[in-house]
Parts: C-alpha cells; structure tokens; sequence
C-alpha cells in the first residue's frame, strides 16, 4: 500500500498543488499513524501556497493541512493511550505549516482525540480548528458574558459561523457582517445580519444599538478596517483581532500594518482593550479539553458546522479555485480518496 498526499511544488496559484506517491509513514514513538478521512483548508494555507515570504513558510515542496479527522491506522511504541479502528480528530501544528492533505499522517497521540460514534467526519474536522479557534476568542480571550453583544465580521466564514454557534450557547446578542446572499444564513445562526459591501457597518452598528457592541472579532485585518471594529466598541469593549483574510486581496503588506494598528489600538487610555490571542497549538491540556468538549456538543446536536462543499483530496487544486473564488459559506473539506 502507498500513501498519497498534495503537496506545494512552487509558490504560485492553485495549479501547483500535485498529488505525490511514496511509502507509508511509519510512526515514531509516541506517534500513531492516521488513515485520513478529512481535512480541512484554510486562508493560511492559501498564504502560505501563495508566497514563501511569509515566517514559517517551509521549502518547497511541502504538505498543507492544519486539520484531520481519521481513523487510527497503527500505533508508534510508548502509546496507550488510543487504539487501532479508532476515529480521532487532531490539529497538525506540531509539523509546522500543516501536512493533513494526506492520505495517511504520523501524528503524536498526545495531539489526537477521539471522535464520538456517529459523529460525520466532515463536520468533526471544521470543529478541530475552527470552533477551537472560536472558543478561545470567545472565553480565554472576550471572557465574554451572557447578555453581551458581539459583532462578527467574516460571520459566514467558518470560523464566523463557528462564533455564531458558540455565541448563541452563550446567550449573546449577535450582529454578523456577511455578502447580502448570505444573510440568510447569518440569521438562522441567530445574528443580526450586516451587508459590509453596502452598508457601513459603524453606522449600522450605532443604528442597531444606540452604544456599540461588547466585543467585535475580527478576521480581516488592516489598518482601517481594525480601527473602523474599536470604533463600534461601547466602554469596556474588547477588540479581538485573529486573522488576517484582507491578505488576500491586498497582499502580505496588510499583515505588519495590522500588528502596528492593533499595537497603537491597545495603548489608547480609554477602557477599550485589544487582547491578543493566545497560540492555540501552546497550551495542550486545554487544546484537548476544548476539543473533547466541542466534539461532544457536535455528537449532542447542539453545534452543527457549515460544510461548504466536500471534494476529493485528489482534487486540492479545485478546493483552492473555490477558496480563491470565495461566494461560499463555511468550510471547505477535502475528502482522502479510497476513504
């Protein structure tokens, strides 16, 4: 048997995502070998296709990928912890910049948690970075509080939606920026739904609550568009900023401008704050408490993630037409062939 991954054969656009043969990993102690059912795709691995300026881009060629869901296939020595037929769902920022868009993956068992029964693997891999990254935003880094008001901008996204969800669990008074054709879905979310293509979205804001918001998450990144969010904030608001998506259309120069507004944003004496957010792959007790909790509300029913399209792992290069196309709402998964 043969393992096949995509991995990035120059920086450039979609096409040079190439489906590669070669023998399966072997795991190393501690580790257990994966058969992927699903991974994700995110912005980043977008970035990261696109340029190798960007810190932490690896040389060419390499595997993207931060998140799988997939079925223990066999153990390394040393682990107990997990069995062979197991399905688990884990985060690959151990390996750096990613490596899910494989058919089979070495992993440490200490990053890998098991998935309840019945749980679809498509919607369990949006859990494992998107709603990981949701949930810290929202409690270790907001510390929001039930009755606050949140703006999400990007609120179709897959982390937006993931916001959404949580929120609403949170019992959050929510407004959400989204394309006019995706209004509707931010609604069914709970969330007032915002036309940033239309409408400012300070003004609605100011419109709709009189004060401003408690919280705004911002994925977006820029100069402007940072200090247009700390704008909406009443006082004692927080400004969470975890993204750069403005990237895309503007270039990696949106990046350092970002850092220095949010920096310049945090020293304003007003009683408005702009947390940082802590590394998610840092901290792994509570990487893989939130993960077991959020895998758990998904098997209850009670979070249901927004899959955008499913497509073969053999056609990543599409996947990221469709990223790059964008008019989608949620996540893109990529399904292992053979799987």
């Amino acid at each position: 048997m043969k393992n096949h991954r995509v991995v990035v054969t120059r920086h450039g656009g979609p096409e040079v995502l190439q489906m590669v043969e070669e023998d399966l990993p072997e795991p190393q102690a501690g580790e257990v070998r994966v058969k992927v059912l699903a991974a994700g795709i995110s912005a980043y691995d977008l970035m990261f296709r696109r340029s190798g300026s960007l810190p932490g881009t690896p040389r060419v060629p390499f595997t993207l990928g931060e998140d799988i869901v997939g079925v223990v296939d066999r153990l390394g020595e040393e682990v107990s912890t997990l069995e062979p037929g197991q399905t688990v769902a884990g985060a690959t920022f151990c390996l750096g910049v990613g490596g899910g868009y494989a058919e089979f993956i070495c992993l440490p068992a200490s990053e890998l948690v098991p998935v309840p029964s019945g749980v679809d693997p498509a919607e369990a891999v949006c859990v494992v970075v998107n709603y990981l990254t949701a949930h810290m935003a929202m409690h270790r880094t907001a510390g929001v509080q039930s009755g606050e008001r949140i703006l999400v901008h990007g609120a179709a996204g897959g982390v937006g939606t993931a916001l959404l969800e949580l929120g609403k669990l949170a019992g959050l008074e929510m407004y959400g920026t989204a394309s006019k054709y995706n209004h509707e879905l931010v609604s069914a979310l709970g969330a007032t739904p915002i036309d940033y293509r239309t409408e400012d979205f300070v003004e609605r804001i100011r419109s709709l609550t009189g004060d401003g918001v408690d919280v705004v998450f911002d994925p977006i990144g820029g100069a402007r568009q940072l200090w247009r969010s700390y704008r909406v904030l009443r006082k004692g608001g927080r400004l969470v900023w975890f993204g750069v998506a403005a990237a895309k259309k503007e270039g990696l120069r949106v990046i350092p401008l970002t850092l220095l507004m949010r920096t310049l944003l945090a020293l304003i004496p007003d009683g408005k704050q702009a947390p940082l957010a802590p590394d998610l792959g840092k901290d792994n007790a509570w990487y893989r408490e939130a993960l077991a909790e959020l895998l758990g509300l998904l098997a209850a029913g009670k979070i249901k993630p927004v899959v955008a399209e499913c497509i073969p792992l053999a056609e990543a290069a599409r996947a990221h037409e469709l990223l790059e196309r964008g008019g989608y709402a949620g996540k893109v998964v990529l399904i292992a062939s053979g799987n």
